[in-house]
């Protein structure tokens, strides 16, 4: 996919979203019990798909409650599957064959970020060694990393977001004990989400037999990966410096220099047929052969935060994935307390078992000291190595409590950037 054209420099505010005092209802002794892995999803949606989140998400088609006053949903989206979700309170507003298990692409990142993001401080570095790279699969998208070079966990993150670099994505499962370690703690986390229709085979999302997950699955782990600040950080940086190639100079000496890595997310970062949307804070894509194009976007707009995922949209035209996103997110923003829901994005199977506070493995902080704070931390931080646009993020803590129906609910500030509308390209 080519890079998108350069676009001119916006203003990223802090936002902190107070989150709303609505408990999940959805009741999670309904879920249903995981599919096998072994069935590919076919051609159309089948019949009985699971009811996690509720009855009317395992039903096909589109599930809506457009009663007298509810915008109407845009006629032009194509996607085999996606979902409109309020992201603090889980209610799903909207949804299209919401577990339909599909390819997921690189949107799978997202559980590979969410299991594995917490485990390495940003300082951490590693020298790449042949091994590491050994087996990335044939035509991946790549960040550019070298053999023989050093990386921080920091810049291996950010190849992961904004380039989606399975190299990069490699090198981190080695770090974590290898690729099969890795996926295995993957679908154990997935398991834990309640991520019933998702399975992994690759920590990066490349296309492999059984291979699959669902707009409803991709939506809550979005919405866990959000809970963690530096998850939240990657996902919303647009540009970033990323380390190049040892070389040496004329004068004989050893230079390392860097290079200027954007954001693929094509609303985040901007195009020439699609401008970047407003308040759009992440959060990531995914386009192989096999899976079509995928996207989970997460937005901000007058104190409202949404969640929409959209899996293979039929139309081939150029970002079409992005444009339908958009016109879900328009409809979400409209809609949102007007639509009654029809269904809930369920909590983590450990939020009805613990009401504990969350320790730095919960607030995104890696590496920290494992203790949490229920007390929202005042001001921001810029990117490292923003290349000038840098993304402010606020620092925000809080607690998972444990409320008397079994559910939980997100007592925390959402420090999510508003992407303010763009003026104008250079």
């Amino acid at each position: 996919m080519p890079a998108p054209k350069k676009t001119a420099r916006r203003t990223l505010l802090v936002t902190s979203v107070v989150v709303s005092s609505l408990a999940l209802t959805a009741p999670v002794s309904h879920a249903a019990p995981k599919p096998s892995p072994s069935t590919s999803p076919s051609a159309t949606p089948p019949a009985n798909m699971s009811s996690v989140g509720g009855e009317r998400l395992g039903q096909p088609g589109t599930q809506a409650n457009l009663a007298s006053g509810v915008p109407v949903l845009p006629k032009d989206v194509t996607a085999r599957s996606w979902i409109v979700a309020d992201a603090e309170s889980g209610e799903v507003l909207a949804a299209h064959n919401a577990h339909w298990r599909l390819a997921p692409a690189s949107t799978m990142k997202m559980l590979f970020a969410d299991t594995v993001l917490p485990k390495f401080p940003k300082s951490t570095e590693r020298k790449v060694v042949p091994s590491d790279l050994a087996d990335v699969g044939s035509g991946s998208s790549m960040v550019g990393i070298k053999e023989g070079e050093t990386y921080s966990v920091h810049d291996l993150w950010l190849g992961v977001f904004l380039r989606s670099g399975n190299d990069a994505v490699h090198v981190l499962s080695k770090m974590n004990g290898g690729i099969a370690k890795t996926v295995k703690e993957m679908n154990e986390h997935a398991e834990e989400l309640q991520a019933l229709d998702t399975h992994a085979v690759s920590p990066d999302g490349y296309d492999a037999p059984h291979q699959v997950s669902s707009a409803y699955d991709l939506t809550l782990i979005a919405r866990s990966g959000l809970q963690k600040k530096d998850f939240r950080e990657y996902c919303s940086t647009v540009t970033a410096k990323f380390p190049g190639e040892t070389k040496k100079s004329k004068k004989g000496k050893s230079v390392r220099e860097s290079f200027e890595i954007q954001n693929t997310n094509r609303l985040l970062a901007g195009d020439s047929d699609i401008p970047v949307y407003q308040g759009i804070a992440g959060v990531k894509n995914g386009n192989t052969t096999n899976a079509g194009a995928t996207f989970t976007g997460v937005a901000e707009r007058n104190g409202k935060v949404l969640l929409v995922t959209v899996m293979n949209p039929e139309k081939s035209e150029h970002n079409e994935v992005y444009k339908e996103t958009s016109k879900l997110f328009d409809w979400g923003f409209k809609a949102a307390g007007k639509v009654q829901p029809v269904g809930q994005l369920v909590p983590p199977k450990s939020a009805a078992q613990s009401s504990a506070q969350p320790g730095a493995n919960d607030s995104g902080e890696a590496g920290g000291s494992g203790k949490g704070s229920s007390k929202p931390a005042v001001g921001a931080s810029a990117a490292n190595g923003s290349g000038g646009i840098g993304i402010a993020l606020g620092i925000a803590g809080g607690v998972v409590v444990l409320l008397a129906a079994g559910a939980f609910l997100i007592n925390r500030r959402w420090p999510l950037p508003d992407l303010v509308r763009r003026r104008g390209r250079s």
